[in-house]
């Protein structure tokens, strides 16, 4: 059988062919595919266009091989006649079996398979080299923008079985091009060390400076430029220009040489500055506070800050996509610029839908009820703003954006989507932790702020240190109403050992139950009340002086050392404030807490106890990287009423306690404040054998090394938030590193250094005026925190700045499993 070649076309990379005769129109009578491996017969079929009964001629056969090659199956074609049949035989694109990468440093792995999928070359799919060279001058680009002249991207194809091939994409990445130096030309007003000052590009750095970037990046040397465009105009040099930039490169391609030549004008003045259009009737308020004044230098970013502010403003009131424009008229004689301020405030929009995403484990109602724009009202900014401040306190969300959404057809409907990203609440635990404090802690149980995508918070934990056994089971539900207002309650059980957690040697068995529930009185603003009902038994007690009055109303004088029991009823009110802008990890924004408990007249003991805790974020960048934190901390309990003529005074086992990671880094924990003295007093045998006191003056002081804590306290610190190095931008929000100090102090304010003047000089010295506030410690360090997937770790490393004698200081210190 002799075939008669109507078209023989055959495309690889960079060839095509095609025959014909005029003398081949043909009626087909037959149609065969010839070559099919993967593709099925009927698929093929469907892109022929031409079908049996067809007139074939030159110009069909050439639809035919388009539209062959358009299904990206083929890699070959070829168009036969045998009589009264269409013969197409095909070469079919082999299949890709494997895709790998190898030496690529400057770009991950996840990115190159994100740039091959978008060019559809993925596993399983056909082959289309001709897209591969694209990919790797594509590559190539992205290598040169960022310095790297000399780099190399290969595509290498390994032939396998039944038509299939490994893929493998190699880079010889090299050595970006150094910058050698950076010339600007035609500056008089400002030097070159100014104007350099300004730019992210560097050369010749110190060897110190290894964040300065002397890489050539063609990205940032177009920032550059614009920074030192806004240098000039926000200092009223208006007509500023750059009239060229020239980039060469040594011959071996590593280095650079970067020249500048601008022209900086002259400076001008606002003459005057008018707003026009529709400003809602806001004219005169927005007037009064514009910062923009006549008789002042000209100043760009205050300009586009006022854009910024009026667009803002009308978005308070729905109209969401105002356009502002300034229209400058310069005078070059006097040199002076009018400006003004062109205001459209375009329709009112009204949101339509509120949607949210990103949320897998948390449900959309609990996301909802904290958003503030409701669907169907007007579009504000405040409340989406508002909105997203809401959702970014809680703590199982690490970030929280926004978009609208224009309605196709509709000119003032929206759609607003949040999108948020969840971080871990809690978890369900059973493990083991250790801490330079703790020691060895076994734990088990759960803890969840957001208990099955609720919003509800849970705990039930069973925890053991070295100084402490504990079991707690707490509840809340933060929306036990529609309108905020919470209800929680919480069962507990602590056996504690003070002598291990560095305090005087005592023991203190607890148990108790506790309700309560909070009301929120604005936004930012709520109140809290509880009741709790304890049980303390105290055992092994070491009586120290400044209790002894306090342990002789209620220890049994017939047997000493057995313990003692108090039963309390606690009520408690709370004020909170937060306009913090996340719930972990903040770095802008403030919030307070102040708190009351007081026992009931009906108790065992009669004591009240006050605290309050500050803390304001104020961030020194505009991505909030960098930010102070300045806190402040104080407290003050004391007992009222009286026993049988004596004052009650705080319980020791309420006292405030200092040092430690979470108050006073640097210091071993629970180790600042007053110290127990022991007094006790000398005697002399008389003949018949008994023991005669000497008198008070001659007694003997012994002041021990634990802390008994005291009833007032003051903390306060300063911390400057800064990037965690090496450490990439996702883990932002699970990462914290700062710069510390830390100042306080814990005293007693019931203590009377007058109550041991009758001592000899030698025993008294050995007395601390614990009464004394000024008595304060302070350190200054690092710290870096981490939410690891073990839980929260904290590392610190401090030094010492003040401390008293006795203190127990600790250079380095780290915790996991410890609350923030």
């Amino acid at each position: 059988m002799k075939l008669k070649p109507l078209i023989a076309a055959l495309m690889l990379a960079t060839a095509s062919q095609a025959s014909a005769n005029n003398d081949s129109e043909f009626i087909v009578e037959d149609i065969k595919v010839e070559g099919l491996q993967r593709v099925a017969l009927g698929a093929a079929l469907t892109y022929l266009p031409v079908k049996v009964g067809d007139r074939l001629n030159s110009f069909r056969v050439s639809q035919l091989i388009r539209s062959l090659y358009s299904s990206t199956h083929f890699e070959s074609i070829k168009v036969l006649r045998d009589g009264g049949t269409l013969v197409v035989q095909v070469k079919e694109r082999p299949t890709i079996s494997n895709i790998t990468f190898e030496d690529n440093k400057d770009i991950k792995d996840e990115q190159l398979q994100q740039s091959l999928d978008d060019s559809k070359v993925r596993v399983g799919e056909p082959l289309d080299k001709t897209v591969l060279t694209s990919i790797e001058n594509g590559l190539k680009d992205f290598y040169y923008s960022i310095g790297k002249y000399n780099a190399e991207v290969n595509a290498i194809i390994t032939p396998l079985p039944r038509n299939r091939v490994d893929l493998k994409l190699t880079f010889e990445e090299g050595d970006a091009a150094k910058i050698r130096q950076i010339n600007v030309v035609g500056n008089e007003e400002f030097s070159d060390g100014e104007l350099m000052d300004q730019i992210e590009l560097k050369f010749d750095t110190p060897w110190w400076d290894f964040l300065s970037e002397t890489r050539y990046q063609k990205q940032k040397l177009t920032g550059d430029m614009e920074t030192l465009r806004s240098y000039y105009m926000d200092r009223g040099y208006l007509r500023y220009n750059l009239d060229s930039t020239q980039v060469s490169m040594t011959p071996d391609k590593s280095g650079i040489y970067i020249t500048l030549n601008v022209t900086e004008g002259e400076q001008y003045k606002v003459s005057d500055v008018e707003l026009v259009g529709d400003l809602l009737g806001q004219e005169d308020f927005v007037k009064q506070i514009l910062p923009l004044r006549s008789g002042e230098m000209y100043n760009l970013a205050e300009v586009t800050y006022t854009e910024e502010f009026i667009s803002k403003y009308l978005g308070r009131f729905g109209y969401a996509f105002p356009t502002v424009t300034t229209i400058p008229e310069i005078n070059d004689e006097d040199k002076t610029v009018k400006l003004t301020l062109s205001v459209d405030p375009g329709k009112r929009i009204y949101v339509r839908r509120v949607n949210f995403a990103g949320n897998e484990v948390t449900s959309d109602e609990v996301l909802r009820r904290e958003v503030r724009q409701m669907e169907g009202a007007w579009l504000s900014n405040v409340a989406l703003e508002a909105s997203k401040g809401h959702m970014s306190r809680l703590t199982y969300v690490e970030d929280v954006q926004f978009d609208t959404v224009r309605l196709p057809g509709e000119e003032d409907k929206v759609d607003v989507d949040f999108k948020v990203k969840e971080q871990p609440s809690g978890s369900f635990n059973a493990g083991i932790g250790y801490g330079d404090r703790t020691k060895l802690s076994l734990q088990a149980g759960i803890q969840q702020d957001n208990f099955l995508g609720t919003g509800k918070r849970l705990a039930l934990n069973l925890n053991t240190v070295s100084y402490q056994r504990s079991a707690t089971i707490s509840y809340t539900d933060p929306y036990f109403t529609i309108d905020g207002i919470s209800l929680g309650g919480t069962i507990f059980y602590s056996d504690f050992d003070a002598g291990s957690a560095n305090l005087v040697q005592y023991k203190n068995k607890s148990w108790g139950v506790g309700a309560n529930f909070g009301y929120p009185v604005n936004e930012y603003n709520r109140l809290n009340f509880g009741f709790t009902y304890r049980y303390n038994e105290i055992s092994q007690l070491q009586t120290y002086d400044q209790i002894r009055n306090f342990y002789d109303l209620f220890a049994d004088p017939d047997n000493p050392d057995a313990g003692i029991e108090f039963n309390s009823y606690e009520f408690s009110a709370g004020w909170s404030r937060t306009t913090l802008n996340r719930g972990i990890f903040p770095t802008a924004g403030s919030s307070q807490r102040a708190t009351a408990k007081v026992t009931a007249p009906f108790s065992d003991v009669d004591y009240f106890k006050l605290s309050f805790d500050t803390r304001f974020y104020f961030p020194l960048s505009r991505d909030q990287r960098w930010s102070v934190l300045a806190r402040l901390e104080l407290g003050y309990g004391n007992g009222y009423g009286d026993i049988d003529g004596n004052d009650q005074i705080l319980p020791f086992w309420d006292n405030f306690r200092a040092g430690g990671s979470d108050s006073l880094r640097g210091f071993e924990s629970n180790t600042v404040g007053p110290r127990a003295i022991y007094r006790r007093p000398n005697t002399i045998t008389a003949p018949d054998g008994t023991l005669i006191p000497l008198g008070p003056d001659q007694d003997s002081i012994v002041v021990s090394e634990r802390s008994i804590g005291g009833n007032a306290l003051a903390l306060a610190g300063l911390e400057l938030i800064v990037p965690t190095p090496f450490v990439d931008e996702e883990f932002n929000n699970s990462v914290r590193t700062s710069l510390f100090v830390d100042a306080g102090n814990v005293w007693d304010t019931e203590f009377r250094m007058s109550d041991y003047n009758g001592l000899r000089d030698s025993q008294r010295a050995k007395i601390s005026d614990f009464e004394d506030p000024g008595r304060f410690r302070a350190s200054a360090g690092v710290s870096v925190q981490w939410l690891s997937p073990m839980g929260p770790m904290i590392f610190s490393f401090s030094r010492i700045l003040k401390e008293e004698d006795g203190d127990e200081s600790r250079f380095f210190s780290f915790n996991i499993g410890q609350t923030f």
